[in-house]
C-alpha cells in the first residue's frame, strides 16, 4: 500500500444523513435489495424487479423502452431521468426515509464458511490531483463511466458505495470491534448465504476517533472504478465526495477472485489452433471427472499458479501453458514489473489481442464473474470462455502503488456489499 505519511495521502471521511427503506425487516430488505449493478444480469434484473415494486434495481438499472435509431447518449439520459423520478416518488410516498442526523455505518459481512469482513460506510472526499489517498488499479470504459455519471447527476444521490481497501489503523480496528457489540440496525442474508449487518454510529467520540484514524491511512479501490470516475466527472474541479465502504487490507478485509473472459462466436478448435502458435495447448480429459468441464474449471481456478489458462466451450477444455518468448514480447514495455507479471495482462496482450486479434471492447470480449456464468455465456454465445486465476491482494496493491492500471474488470473483491441498504443524498 502507499505510504500515508505524504501530504494529502490520508482519507478524509465524513458522516452523512443516510436514506434508507422505511420497511426494515430482514425479509423486506431481502425483497428490495440487490447485488451491485454490474453483477445483475438481464434475467436477474427482471427477477428482482418482479420480487417487489420498490426493488432497488429500478433505481440502479432503470428499464426504458427501446427507441429505434436513438443515440446512446439520449437513451442514457432517459434512463437516468426515470431513475430520478422513481427516487423522488419513493421519498414523497415514504418508501424511503432520511436520517435526521449524520452518522457512520459499521458494516459486517459473514459468509456460510464463517469468514467475516468488516468495514465502514462513510462519505469520502474525492482527493485532489496528485494525491495518493485513493489509488485505482484498473482501467475503466468511458461509456460505462458516463452512464454512472448521468445517473448520479440526475438523482443527486450515491445509490451504492464504492469499496476501498485501506491501510491498517489501530483506532479504526478498536472501534470496529467495539461497535460489533451493539445491536444491529439493518440486516439481511443474500442469495449466496452472506449475512449483512449494519450498525448506525453517531456518538461524537466514535466519529472523532474514526475520522482521525482514517486520516492516517491510504486506500486502493477494490470495487467501483467506474463509479469513482463518475463521481470525479460529476464533481468537476471543485471536488466532492462519494459513498464508500472502507475495509481493511489483510485480515478482516476482502478476498480477491478472478473475473473471466468470454469470446462470442469463437470456435474452440479455432481458438486452440490460434493459441498454439504461442502456447502449449493440451486437451483436458473431462470424461474422467464427475461434473465434466464445470468441475475441471472450478477446481483449476481454485489452485495457485501462473502463466497458464483454461479455454472451454462449456463441454471440452483446453489447457494453455508455457507461453513463448514471442507471446511475452507482446506485453507493452514501459510498465512496472508489478503490472507486466500479471496473468491477466498476459491474457489480454498475449492472447486476446495478440493471437486472437480481438479489440478490448465489451462487445468483443465479455466478462463473467464466476465459472458457471462463464460456461453459460460460452454456450449461449457459441464461443469460448477464457478462465483466469486470481491475483493476490498484494499484487493488486503493488500495481496501484506503482501507478499502473490492470485491464478493466480484472479483479473481483468478495464479499460484495448489498445494494439498497443505505443511500447517500448529496
Amino acid at each position: 500500500m502507499p505510504s500515508s505519511s505524504a501530504a494529502g495521502s490520508g482519507l478524509r471521511v465524513h458522516p452523512f444523513r443516510a436514506l434508507t427503506y422505511a420497511a426494515r425487516s430482514p425479509e423486506q430488505l431481502a425483497r428490495v435489495s440487490s447485488p451491485a449493478y454490474d453483477l445483475v444480469t438481464a434475467a436477474g434484473r427482471s427477477r428482482l424487479a418482479a420480487a417487489d415494486p420498490h426493488n432497488v434495481v429500478r433505481l440502479i438499472l432503470p428499464a426504458v423502452e427501446d427507441r429505434p435509431g436513438e443515440a446512446p447518449a439520449d437513451r442514457t439520459a432517459r434512463s437516468a431521468a426515470l431513475s430520478a423520478a422513481t427516487l423522488r416518488d419513493w421519498q414523497t410516498s415514504g418508501v424511503l426515509v432520511q436520517d435526521g442526523t449524520p452518522a457512520l455505518w459499521s458494516y459486517r459481512m459473514s459468509g456460510p464458511d464463517g469468514a467475516a469482513t468488516t468495514g465502514w460506510l462513510v462519505a469520502v472526499e474525492l482527493p485532489p490531483a496528485g494525491s495518493r489517498a485513493v489509488l485505482p488499479h484498473e482501467d475503466v470504459f468511458a461509456p460505462a463511466v458516463e452512464g454512472r455519471r448521468s445517473l448520479l447527476a440526475a438523482t443527486g444521490t450515491d445509490l451504492e458505495p464504492i469499496v476501498l481497501a485501506h491501510d491498517r489503523s489501530d483506532a479504526v480496528a478498536r472501534w470496529t470491534a467495539d461497535v460489533l457489540e451493539r445491536p444491529v440496525d439493518l440486516q439481511v442474508t443474500d442469495a449466496d448465504g452472506v449475512r449483512h449487518e449494519l450498525r448506525r454510529v453517531e456518538d461524537p467520540a466514535a466519529l472523532a476517533d474514526l475520522t482521525e484514524g482514517f486520516a492516517g491511512v491510504a486506500a486502493v479501490i477494490a470495487d467501483g472504478h467506474h463509479r469513482f470516475a463518475a463521481a470525479r466527472a460529476h464533481a468537476g474541479p471543485h471536488g466532492g465526495s462519494v459513498l464508500a465502504l472502507l475495509t481493511p487490507m489483510g485480515p478482516g478485509g476482502l478476498r480477491v477472485q478472478a473475473i473471466h473472459r468470454v469470446v462470442p462466436g469463437l470456435d474452440l478448435a479455432a481458438a486452440g489452433e490460434l493459441a498454439s502458435t504461442g502456447f502449449r495447448v493440451t486437451r483436458v480429459d473431462t470424461t474422467a471427472v464427475e461434473g465434466g468441464a464445470a468441475a475441471v474449471a472450478r477446481d483449476w481456478v481454485a489452485e495457485p499458479g501462473q502463466d497458464c489458462f483454461l479455454v472451454t466451450d462449456g463441454t471440452d477444455v483446453l489447457l494453455l501453458s508455457s507461453p513463448t518468448d514471442a507471446v511475452r514480447a507482446r506485453i507493452p514495455t514501459g510498465q512496472p514489473d508489478s503490472w507486466r507479471s500479471l496473468d491477466v495482462v498476459l491474457a489480454h496482450a498475449g492472447l486476446l489481442s495478440g493471437l486472437w486479434g480481438l479489440p478490448d471492447d465489451p462487445t468483443a470480449v465479455l466478462v463473467a464473474h464466476d465459472v458457471p456464468e462463464a460456461l453459460r455465456l460460452a454456450r449461449e454465445r457459441d464461443g469460448v470462455a477464457l478462465l483466469l486465476r486470481s491475483s493476490s491482494p498484494a499484487d493488486v496493491a503493488a500495481v496501484a502503488r506503482d501507478g499502473a492500471r490492470m485491464p478493466r474488470k480484472s479483479t473481483l473483491f468478495v464479499p460484495k456489499p448489498r445494494t439498497g441498504l443505505v443511500f447517500r443524498p448529496h
